[in-house]
């Protein structure tokens, strides 16, 4: 059974930055595409940013959040870490986070449907 679990998440003031951590056990070698979704009551969840954990580590980002946020794997700690900067108010939502399976690197993007899901963890940015 693949659980993932989120934490990092609380309040920060517009501008300011919160890392966010997946951590990954039960996991299965086949999860090989790990993402960050986030969802605003009455508004559909929204892709932010997957990693290829399955070799090159390569990253897509949502266009809303390219060049603020960061997505990077821990491997020492088995974790797959979101790091907002230059937070907006915007940004306030539950974070997801997502695993699955994917062939290929270029397969692993936020517009994928994902099997496996965290239960999330709340970002509020006040201005």
């Amino acid at each position: 059974q693949v659980q993932l679990v989120e934490s990092g998440g609380g309040s920060v003031q517009a501008g300011g930055s919160l890392r966010l951590s997946c951590a990954a056990s039960g996991y299965a070698t086949r999860r090989n595409c790990i993402g960050w979704f986030r969802q605003v009551p009455g508004k559909e969840r929204e892709g932010v940013a997957t990693i290829y954990a399955g070799g090159d580590g390569s990253t897509n980002y949502g266009d809303d959040v390219k060049g603020r946020f960061t997505i990077s794997r821990n491997i020492a700690e088995n974790t797959v870490d979101l790091v907002i900067t230059s937070a907006k108010v915007e940004d306030t939502a539950m974070y997801y986070c997502a695993a699955r399976y994917v062939p290929r690197a270029s397969a692993c993007t936020p517009l994928r449907e994902f099997a496996d899901w965290g239960r999330g963890t709340q970002v509020t940015v006040s201005s």
